[in-house]
């Protein structure tokens, strides 16, 4: 049991990406980051905070799916997600199902 929870875990945090350009993120409004300047300065701001939360949370090496996902931990925190299905390689599979 405790090895299919491992793989588990693994599985998951392998499904995770890294978005660094502004048009791959929005506000949980759903506004792209793009679209704004004022979003644009925003993003800009939270994004070099989180990026230095990450090292100390995650792990410096940036590639790290440990530094993804405190990024993308402190990213949520702020108000900004991933834009769109693709996010997680994972909902490129479902996403056609999901949208019916």
């Amino acid at each position: 049991m405790r090895i299919k929870i491992a793989l588990g875990i693994a599985a998951s945090l392998a499904c995770i990406s890294a978005a660094e350009a502004p048009s791959q993120w929005q506000t949980y409004s759903g506004v792209r980051v793009d679209s704004d300047p004022t979003l644009q300065m925003r993003f800009d701001r939270t994004y070099s905070y989180c990026e230095q939360e990450a090292i100390r949370r995650g792990s410096p090496d940036a590639g790290n799916l440990w530094h993804v996902t405190a990024l993308r931990n402190c990213m949520y925190r702020h108000g900004i997600v991933d834009r769109g299905a693709y996010a997680y390689p994972a909902n490129a599979l479902f996403y056609n199902f999901l949208t019916r």
